[in-house]
Parts: C-alpha cells; sequence; structure tokens
C-alpha cells in the first residue's frame, strides 16, 4: 500500500458494535485517497477482536494486556500511523458521508493549521457542545458547573469554555476541539510529539491542542465536516467511578502544568479544594443514578 493520505487511530474497550458501526461508517463516508485504519483493543472480552478478524480483516489490530486508560494506548496507534494526516477517533462515533476528505482537504489548503475538528452531533442531531472549546481556566470552568453559561448562552463573558456564543456552523479558530474527532498535521507530530501519558484518560486532547498552539499552529473547529458521537460508551459506563475518578484527576493535572503558575496560590488552593468537592459531588451522584454516563456530558 501507498503511503496513505489518513491514518485513523482508535482505542477500544468494549464496545464491539459501537466500534463496528464505526468501520463501516468510515467504509461507507467515500474516502477517496489512501486510508488506513488502527484499533487498539484493550483485552476486551465481548468479541471485539473476533470481529476484527472476522469482518474487518484490513484493520491493524493492536492488542494490550488490560485497561491502560486512552492516552497511552492511544499513543500506540499514533507511533504505528503512517499517514500525512492522522486522526484520533472514539469507537461510539459514525462517521458523515464525505467528512474525511473534508477534513483533510482542510488542512491542505490551510497551512497555518496543525489540528482541525469536526461539528460533532449527538444522537438526536444537536450539537455536542465541546467539539469546539475555551481554554478551561477557572472562570470559565466555574461559569460552565455552576450553570451560569446555560444562564446567558448569549454572553461571551459567560462561555469561555463551550463557546455557544458563537455560530455552530461557521468555521474559526478555537483553543480546543473533542478527541472524540481531530485531525492532526504530520508535521504538528514530528515538532511536539505525542499525547502526554501524564493524563490516564481525559483531558489528553485539551492539552494537545494547547501544546500546537504553543508551537506556532492554529487549532479549527470545521462544521462542514459531520460526525454523530454517542459518548459515555464502552469502559467509562462500565466503570463510571474509575472514570470519574480519572477526568478530574486529569483536570488537575492539566491545570497544575498549564495555568497554576498564572494565580496566586491562595487561589489556586481554594480553587483545589473546589474540585475536590466537586469530585465528591460526582462520586455521590453517580451512587444514586444508573445513568451519569448517558449521552456526552464529561464525567461529573
Amino acid at each position: 500500500m501507498a503511503e496513505p493520505t489518513l491514518s485513523i487511530c482508535i482505542v477500544t474497550l468494549w464496545a464491539r458494535d459501537y466500534l463496528k458501526d464505526c468501520l463501516i461508517s468510515i467504509d461507507e463516508s467515500g474516502f477517496q485517497e489512501e486510508l488506513e485504519v488502527i484499533v487498539v483493543d484493550q483485552n476486551s472480552d465481548d468479541g471485539t477482536v473476533e470481529m476484527l478478524q472476522k469482518e474487518f480483516p484490513n484493520v491493524r489490530l493492536i492488542r494490550t494486556r488490560g485497561n491502560e486508560g486512552f492516552t497511552r494506548p492511544m499513543n500506540l496507534a499514533l507511533r504505528a500511523a503512517q499517514g500525512r494526516f492522522i486522526a484520533q477517533l472514539n469507537p461510539d462515533t459514525l462517521i458523515y458521508p464525505g467528512a474525511l476528505d473534508q477534513l483533510c482537504g482542510f488542512l491542505d489548503t490551510h497551512a497555518e493549521v496543525g489540528v482541525v475538528g469536526p461539528k460533532v452531533l449527538n444522537p438526536d442531531g444537536s450539537l455536542q457542545a465541546p467539539c469546539r472549546r475555551g481554554d478551561a481556566r477557572p472562570w470559565a470552568v466555574i461559569s460552565y458547573f455552576s450553570g451560569l453559561s446555560r444562564l446567558f448562552p448569549d454572553k461571551a463573558f459567560f462561555n469561555g469554555y463551550l463557546l455557544s456564543h458563537l455560530d455552530e456552523d461557521r468555521s474559526y479558530p478555537v483553543d480546543g476541539v473533542s478527541g472524540s474527532c481531530m485531525v492532526i498535521r504530520r508535521e504538528v507530530i514530528k515538532k511536539i510529539g505525542y499525547l502526554d501519558e501524564l493524563f490516564f484518560a481525559y483531558q489528553e486532547d485539551a492539552d494537545y491542542c494547547l501544546r500546537t498552539r504553543n508551537a506556532g499552529w492554529q487549532v479549527y473547529y470545521y462544521p462542514e465536516a459531520k460526525i454523530t458521537h454517542y459518548g459515555g460508551q464502552g469502559g467509562s459506563r462500565i466503570q463510571p467511578n474509575r472514570s470519574i475518578w480519572a477526568w478530574h484527576q486529569s483536570y488537575f493535572r492539566y491545570y497544575r502544568k498549564h495555568f497554576a503558575s498564572e494565580y496566586f496560590f491562595l487561589f489556586n488552593w481554594l480553587f483545589y479544594i473546589a474540585m475536590g468537592g466537586k469530585l465528591l459531588f460526582a462520586l455521590l451522584r453517580n451512587a444514586f443514578s444508573r445513568s451519569v454516563f448517558g449521552g456526552n456530558r464529561k464525567p461529573g
């Protein structure tokens, strides 16, 4: 096979049926150039490996011995990828026809862009808001989790995280796009490396987008290309408490890595206490609810 234009990298854990539908959607997307698909399965016991071997023999399969989170196994796939462009893709997604060509074409015609993400839709067709984000600085996070962003959806001051004041059907540079589907220029990986394995799961996409911007490229939201993302399927649904812990731990590490030095230490300690309270609340809420991981909300 010639050097592929696009490598699609997927990490999966107990998501056989979603993964099958995802791979079918890739096959039916009509991508016009060379394509490779790499799947890292984390020792799923739901028939994932057998399904891949029988129905998708052209998919390159990498297997781990157990649940290693998201970042480390995704790095295994990224290191194996040969494409000019490399896509991170969740297994619980469906690719719209033409979307892969549109994303690669956008990078081909915009040399200043290092990472691009599509318009990500919920199963009901509504926008999955985290597909275009601002940096998760304290005020943006407080506005989001306190509900202020929902009370004032058209005010930029309260919507620094999910950017709901911006037109969802226009393309523009953003601070971050969703790791459920983001396409990376190979030159970016050559310059800044792979995902930071400090993050077991969650925030690795925000960290990578920030590092991309710091290296001089733009990160773009491109709604002409569309996917559907079910969200919260596979391992996160089966091990919700572990996912809740991983999300909060990753955000703490992301904040410490990128933002803590910009704030007075007393403010940081108050913010850490607030994070701890939010973690406790999320764990208690999960104990009394079986649907925390339904839909696309982040844990907690």
